[in-house]
């Protein structure tokens, strides 16, 4: 149920933070109306991802955290309060990461003028994030937690939370974070450079 919770809560944090910004963004770039944030003094990504806030997902978060926090309530022993304030950080960082893969399987529209295979391959991925990490096993599992780390978002946490800080794990989660952060800026630059604006 902490596993769930903490599931939940990425989803939530995504849908509320993310999602709406996601959503539009391949129609932006196929109209040039990519052009008004171009020209903005501030990171063209940074705006773009989190331009709005979906009020109406933010019902889904409350809702997420109370799971959660019931769940964590019904543990036998508590964590000590600094594997508590890890796990909030691995939760939010997982659910930077989840915007992240968004925005990484959405990058290609600057070249293919079409998303909604897109979409529907992020969705599909993210069905991973709904199981633990350790019921897969051999190369799939390694894909999971490294090129398209779904199963890092909520099972890491968990795992930090429930086994008790295992700096393997966190080293791991972050590093994957910060090459996942990296790739995505440096492909979101060669998107672009083949971006057509609407003034040409």
């Amino acid at each position: 149920m902490v596993f769930l919770g903490g599931y939940l809560v990425v989803d939530g944090i995504g849908m509320t933070f993310f999602s709406n910004n996601l959503w539009w963004l391949p129609s932006a770039v196929n109209h040039g109306d990519l052009d008004y944030y171009l020209v903005r003094p501030v990171s063209s990504l940074f705006f773009l991802t989190l331009r709005d806030f979906a009020a109406n997902s933010l019902i889904n978060l409350i809702f997420a955290l109370g799971i959660l926090g019931w769940a964590v309530l019904r543990l036998p022993q508590l964590p000590g309060p600094g594997t508590c304030a890890l796990y909030l950080v691995m939760i939010a960082a997982g659910a930077l990461l989840h915007g992240l893969l968004h925005l990484l399987l959405l990058i290609p529209v600057f070249w293919m003028h079409s998303a909604g295979s897109l979409h529907g391959i992020f969705y599909s991925f993210s069905r991973f994030m709904e199981r633990p990490d350790r019921i897969f096993t051999g190369w799939t599992r390694r894909v999971l937690v490294t090129v398209f780390p779904f199963c890092l978002m909520a099972s890491f946490p968990a795992r930090v939370f429930l086994e008790g800080p295992a700096w393997g794990i966190v080293l791991h989660f972050t590093a994957v974070l910060v090459a996942m952060f990296a790739f995505v800026a440096w492909f979101w630059g060669k998107g672009l450079r083949a971006y057509s604006s609407a003034s040409s």
